[in-house]
């Protein structure tokens, strides 16, 4: 569903992904984690078609996002990092506005947008201009665009971020349902979603890939993945050994 090969992308003298090759299937969840800086979000952007790789190819149910860049596209939902813009659309101009740019008009617009919304508790707001909303309303607004066109691929970038308890909850239950018979990409920095999420964890540190394993064979004896995850992102042995480890001669 979801492939990318020897993706790789600079910034001047920064190489942000460095030959990244990964390939998602379909039906799974899979959490992409790393730190900030690990390039996770530019890898995203390319993705999505937002950046162009320097070399590499990345195709979405077939389709080069490059050479084939709309039809990829109109296999994909992608949920961008800190979402912002249309600020004086109503939460359903908005939405109607990236329905119509996927195809969608009349009855089966209306009815995507009332599926999108049902599904993430979003009606309250659909009157309401995107200027008006709290952090989280917004955030809640762009994931019903995401998941508008029904897409076989599903990219989130920190899809709860600015989201109370109850708000993250409802996204974590969008996951498990829309995952039966999707690929879903899911960036977090909150290790637990992907502990309760995920069937299969990405790690990248420095550009570089470093991991990408069953969460089952990350976590450890308590079911948790901040160890494995603070070995393979840090060059500190005392952070993963911890002090008492890490003095022993």
């Amino acid at each position: 569903m979801l492939q990318i090969e020897k993706l790789s992308k600079r910034f001047g003298d920064v190489q942000a992904v460095d030959q990244v090759s990964l390939n998602f299937p379909q039906g799974s969840v899979v959490g992409f984690l790393g730190p900030n800086g690990a390039g996770k979000t530019t890898t995203m952007r390319m993705v999505s078609g937002y950046l162009f790789p320097d070399s590499g190819m990345v195709k979405i149910c077939g389709w080069d996002i490059v050479r084939d860049r709309q039809n990829a596209q109109a296999c994909l939902g992608y949920l961008p990092e800190a979402p912002n813009g249309f600020s004086r659309l109503t939460v359903r101009e908005f939405l109607s506005f990236c329905g119509q740019a996927r195809g969608l008009y009349r009855k089966s617009l209306g009815l995507a947008i009332d599926q999108a919304c049902q599904r993430i508790d979003l009606g309250p707001a659909l009157q309401r201009p995107l200027a008006e909303l709290s952090k989280g309303w917004r955030q809640r607004a762009w994931l019903a665009q995401a998941i508008l066109h029904e897409p076989q691929v599903l990219v989130l970038d920190e899809p709860t971020d600015g989201l109370d308890p109850n708000q993250k909850e409802v996204v974590r239950r969008l996951v498990r349902e829309m995952a039966v018979d999707r690929t879903i990409v899911l960036s977090t920095h909150i290790l637990e979603e992907a502990e309760e999420l995920c069937d299969r964890v990405v790690i990248m540190a420095n550009g570089c890939l470093v991991a990408d394993d069953p969460v089952t064979t990350l976590l450890d004896a308590s079911g948790r993945l901040g160890a494995a995850f603070a070995r393979l992102t840090t060059n500190d042995r005392s952070v993963v050994e911890g002090p008492d480890q890490g003095s022993r001669s």
